[in-house]
This record gives structure tokens, C-alpha cells and sequence, in this order.
């Protein structure tokens, strides 16, 4: 598990992550697609925020609702029932399911718990960041520290980050899709 927390991200950190995911897959012809809870529309925002991002950027969707997660993210009812949306493989299933239903190359998904309180026993800045692309899906397991919105940015940060080491092919956690 990744804990951050010490040095709260800022808009320099996420600008730059994602004008390097940007940079990479127009390099590669690759796409990017995002589906994200708690970030609530962030991630997209910061990615179409670089120029150039309509060269590889094809969309994303916000499922911040749980049943969303399953009728738009493509999480299967049975797990979100079992698990909850603060979950591991719930992060990797919105993953997959954005990348499928956005016809992308990559997707980068968002669930957990910005705050201010816990939710279904989840601890407030507990934060799971998937990538699914060609060869599988990796999740990053976070505990961010901070107020909501230094947790949003901190995912931000933190995914666009792992999909770039997915890019380069830095990927030593990779689980299989």
C-alpha cells in the first residue's frame, strides 16, 4: 500500500501527470478513457486540461452513485453486493468496463473515500486506483491523508502516475485481467 500524505499534491503534480500520460500515448496512437467515483469528474477535467488531449483522450464517465457503478461502470451487481464500491476489484471492474463501453486502448478508474466520514466501515483517504489496458489490470491500494479535496487530487495524482509506469512498462504489481 502506497501511503501518502506528508507533502499534499498540487495542480503542478497532477498538470504534469497528465501532460506525461498525454505525451505517451500520442506517442504510442494509443487512446485513454476514465471512470472515476470519488474524483468525481477531476481525472477528466486534468487530462482534457492538456493541450492536445483530444488526440488520445475519448471520454470518461463519473459513477459516483453505487448502482451507477454496475449500469455504466460494468462492475458486476454480485460483487459491488459482496464488497462494496470501496474495493479493490470493484476499481479494477470499473477499469475494464470503461475501457470496454469507451472503446480505449486504456482506462484509468477512481473509487473511495474522500470524506468527511468513513463509509461502510472504509476509513476516510482509503483510495484504490485501477488501470486496465493491454495485458491486464493493476490496482494501486492508497491511504491518502488530508481534507476531500487534497484525497481527490491525491488519486488523480496517483492514477495518472501508475498509468504512466503502465506505459512505460513499469508495472511490477500488475494483476492479471
Amino acid at each position: 500500500m502506497r501511503r501518502i500524505g506528508d507533502l499534499p499534491p498540487g495542480r503542478a503534480d497532477v498538470d504534469g501527470a497528465a501532460g506525461s500520460v498525454i505525451q505517451l500515448l500520442v506517442e504510442r496512437g494509443e487512446t485513454l478513457a476514465a471512470v472515476e467515483s470519488l474524483t468525481g469528474g477531476l481525472l477528466a477535467a486534468s487530462v482534457v486540461g492538456v493541450p492536445g488531449a483530444s488526440r488520445a483522450f475519448r471520454g470518461g464517465v463519473v459513477v459516483y452513485a453505487t448502482d451507477l457503478k454496475a449500469s455504466l461502470g460494468g462492475v458486476p451487481q454480485d460483487l459491488l453486493a459482496a464488497r462494496g464500491p470501496v474495493d479493490p476489484d470493484v476499481a479494477a471492474a470499473l477499469a475494464a468496463g470503461g475501457r470496454a463501453r469507451c472503446a480505449a486502448d486504456w482506462c484509468v478508474a477512481t473509487t473511495g473515500v474522500a470524506g468527511p466520514q468513513e463509509q461502510d466501515g472504509k476509513p476516510v483517504g482509503l483510495v484504490f486506483v485501477a488501470v486496465d489496458g493491454p495485458g491486464g489490470a493493476e490496482v494501486r491500494r492508497l491511504q491518502l491523508a488530508g481534507d476531500r479535496q487534497t484525497i481527490r487530487t491525491g488519486a488523480v495524482t496517483e492514477a495518472l502516475r501508475l498509468l504512466t509506469e503502465r506505459l512505460r512498462g513499469a508495472d511490477p504489481e500488475r494483476r492479471p485481467g
